[in-house]
């Protein structure tokens, strides 16, 4: 009774913040050439990736969208799924430590209910910046394009965790990169796999640079 409580009150709470200090960035918006976004606030069909400390800032940004999302069968997955769920996602619990290949397939499932599948690149635990491949091997079975973006935060308040977890101070400006799609052959072989998530590697850090420096150039 006890954590059924907490995750009530946690998630209600967390979503509750997310739209509050989610109504006050002003978000600006760069896309590069062959990008998946379509510069309206929607997200096109595909496979997305971020860095899991963008989370607060994203969510909001992509709200109310029916967008997938793999999440940890942990506690604390537990209440970021109740949270994401209630912003208007479509959480899929699974991670690449627990329930990956079940996680994987259900994720496939929504890309062909043509909902927009994404992973917090380096969650659940990390480390900080480093993918992980499962964006990778959904793109290869379902030959949906990858796209990665960041939303970086003019002003924010940084917990003391692995992701290092931005909360966006009110009224601050958000800068909002999105990448060029990348394409994963069916054919791929699992050697080569270890490539194309390099190339996701390089569009994620890329996205991170570009948006702060969006910020650090006041465009």
């Amino acid at each position: 009774m006890r954590e059924r409580f907490l995750l009530w009150l946690i998630s209600w709470g967390a979503c509750l913040l997310v739209r509050l200090l989610g109504s006050t960035l002003k978000f600006q918006l760069t896309l590069e050439e062959g990008s998946l976004a379509d510069g309206a606030r929607r997200a096109l069909p595909g496979i997305y990736c971020f860095w899991h400390r963008a989370m607060i800032p994203a969510a909001y940004h992509f709200r109310n969208m029916q967008i997938g999302i793999m999440i940890s069968r942990s506690f604390d997955g537990e209440c970021i799924a109740r949270i994401v769920e209630k912003l208007g996602y479509r959480p899929v619990r699974g991670s690449s430590s627990r329930g990956g290949a079940g996680a994987l397939m259900r994720m496939r499932l929504e890309l062909e209910q043509g909902h927009p599948a994404v992973f917090t690149a380096d969650g659940p635990r990390g480390p900080l910046y480093v993918a992980k491949p499962g964006a990778v091997l959904l793109a290869r079975k379902t030959g949906y394009k990858i796209c990665c973006f960041h939303v970086a935060v003019e002003r924010a308040w940084i917990l003391k965790s692995w992701d290092r977890m931005m909360i966006p101070k009110p009224f601050s400006r958000a800068s909002f990169y999105i990448t060029s799609s990348l394409e994963v052959p069916a054919a791929a072989t699992d050697e080569e796999l270890e490539g194309w998530r390099q190339k996701v590697q390089a569009a994620l850090d890329r996205a991170r640079l570009g948006a702060e420096a969006k910020l650090a150039r006041g465009s």
